[in-house]
């Protein structure tokens, strides 16, 4: 997973770790973070999201599948059209990274991670390079925040009955 983000984000295993470590508040509030998020082009991604739309309505019925069957989730979207409708959400400034990691508090972290690669490579088949690029960069960044707030989720205490 580390490799991926690496790829795609640009950050060094080292800087990942560190990053991984944060708590989510902190995480939101490193330099390096506002600058990765204020990095993607957002014009370009507005500008395809009709060619991310056509991707996604193709490749997350068997993500979701996947996610199904392979990961046992049982809370799965039931189109494509829910995480279409987050990111076009979030890219013109109408939904939160909070509210990213409140939708996705119930995946368990192992779940989560592994999905990560996968995810991501729903675009590899883009044709044009820039724009394969900035989406699979946008995903991984909103997939880096899913992350840092699974690691440092408080495990649930159950109390002894």
């Amino acid at each position: 997973m580390l490799n991926i983000f690496s790829q795609h984000l640009g950050l060094s295993n080292t800087e990942l770790e560190t990053l991984l470590s944060l708590s989510l508040h902190k995480f939101l509030n490193v330099p390096a973070v506002k600058e990765l998020l204020a990095s993607l082009d957002t014009q370009l991604l507005q500008e395809t999201l009709p060619t991310a739309g056509r991707v996604l309505a193709e490749q997350l019925p068997p993500f979701y599948d996947w996610l199904k069957n392979e990961l046992g989730l049982q809370r799965v979207p039931d189109s494509p059209d829910h995480t279409t409708k987050w990111v076009i959400s979030f890219l013109n400034h109408q939904e939160s990274l909070t509210r990213l990691v409140e939708l996705h508090r119930p995946v368990p972290r192992p779940a989560l991670e592994r999905s990560i690669p996968r995810l991501i490579g729903t675009f590899d088949g883009v044709e044009e390079d820039k724009v394969r690029k900035e989406w699979q960069k946008a995903i991984a960044a909103l997939c880096l925040v899913l992350v840092v707030a699974a690691r440092n989720e408080k495990p649930l205490v159950q109390s002894a009955a």
